[in-house]
């Protein structure tokens, strides 16, 4: 922990995992408390004492979020304000306002014509282009042209809205996060069911990359001010979650280390002028030998606490670039440590890559795992019993959602 007085305050954009999880990183580092300004509040972040919480039901709403801004600014007056948004739709405004938001707040992030780059799924392919990166094949269809597509690949296929907020919306039987179909019947019955919703913009369909969740890499870097990567740390996936909303989170991730993928990432981040966290997910293809790039997301990730518990705090490498303007030389996040948001016996009986969980089982016996919930100077009675709630409810969870990514046949 940093000696001395704090003279700054944490303002965090959300109440889920991610904002427990940098809460927590600001805690450790400097045994400070942090504001989470939200619409309301989530599980994660129930019964903690490192939080405060400003309430605004409506904060997605343009107008509404910087009003809400200003009205903390005020409120804190005094200290610098240290802005950590936790979702996408909070840094996309965050970066919308950011010449308002640089009056009164400190923060890192992209410009907004960047955003768009980065964001539009066309623009983003062509990037990978430029860059080297390989990803794997899709297509867009809408309501008009699915049922007559010939997809450019084989089945089986993912298939995933290309609007998250309206998806997020939309209810129907068998919702999932994203779909897998495993043949042109089932494809067709996902996307009647989507299509039978209130979701009717654009559907993404992807090449399916063989491989089970330990295929999966997870990449974390933080680049400063001034455009130079400054940590990165590549995690290597044991088990994602499986049930309907969670598809596609990490549930265990061990730190891993590669470094041809991250001298090509360091460069790509650098020679477009990045600023900020960003967080990419990469799966290994066993076909080629090759890594295949899936999104980049322009904040830190649900699973990122997994570079805090390593060893390197994700707090103190903003704080240091946006409040005391420190140097900084690139730092490689080698300590092997175990992040887990489940039970050691899920991960023996689930994983797939049985090197991987022998090597979890060693790091678990070694003390070197940690889990974002479980911190023990905040863990009272109620947030307790309610982790242990949750972690014995994991098991429940992948007895019945394991494996199934698709749509059942209409009986």
């Amino acid at each position: 922990m940093e000696q001395g007085v704090v003279d700054f305050l944490p303002i965090l954009l959300g109440s889920d995992v991610n904002a427990y999880g940098m809460a927590r990183a600001f805690h450790e580092e400097y045994g400070i408390t942090s504001v989470a300004v939200c619409r309301w509040q989530l599980s994660a972040t129930a019964d903690t004492k490192l939080i405060q919480f400003e309430f605004e039901p409506d904060l997605e709403n343009p107008e509404v979020f910087i009003k809400t801004m200003n009205r903390i600014a005020d409120k804190y007056a005094g200290k610098k304000l240290v802005l950590v948004p936790c979702s996408d739709g909070y840094i996309k405004l965050m970066i919308h306002f950011q010449d308002q938001l640089r009056e009164r707040f400190c923060f890192n992030c992209i410009s907004e014509p960047l955003l768009q780059e980065l964001q539009l799924k066309e623009n983003f392919y062509k990037i990978c282009d430029k860059y080297g990166f390989l990803y794997p094949k899709t297509t867009v269809l809408t309501k008009d042209n699915y049922k007559d597509a010939k997809l450019p690949f084989d089945f089986p296929v993912i298939i995933k809205p290309s609007n998250s907020v309206e998806y997020w919306k939309c209810s129907f039987p068998g919702k999932l996060k994203v779909f897998i179909a495993q043949d042109k019947a089932e494809f067709l019955r996902i996307f009647e069911a989507i299509y039978n919703s209130t979701y009717q913009d654009h559907l993404t369909v992807q090449e399916y990359i063989p491989g089970d969740d330990s295929n999966m890499r997870v990449l974390n870097c933080y680049v400063g001010t001034d455009h130079k990567v400054k940590l990165m740390s590549l995690g290597h996936a044991l088990l994602e979650e499986h049930t309907p909303q969670g598809i596609g989170s990490y549930a265990a991730v061990i730190n891993t280390f590669d470094q041809k993928l991250l001298d090509k990432f360091q460069y790509f981040l650098e020679d477009i002028g990045y600023s900020g966290f960003a967080n990419f997910d990469i799966k290994y293809d066993s076909r080629d030998g090759e890594y295949k790039l899936f999104e980049i997301n322009i904040r830190q990730g649900r699973s990122s606490f997994f570079v805090t518990g390593a060893g390197y705090n994700l707090a103190k490498w903003l704080v240091d670039d946006v409040v005391y303007h420190k140097p900084q030389q690139l730092t490689y996040a080698t300590n092997e440590c175990l992040w887990t948001m489940i039970p050691k016996g899920v991960i023996k009986k689930y994983c797939q890559n049985k090197e991987l969980t022998e090597k979890a089982m060693q790091l678990i016996k070694e003390g070197r795992w940690c889990n974002s919930m479980h911190y023990e100077p905040d863990l009272n009675v109620k947030r307790r019993v309610r982790l242990q709630l949750s972690l014995m409810n994991q098991y429940r969870k992948y007895k019945k959602y394991f494996g199934k990514k698709g749509m059942p046949a209409k009986k």
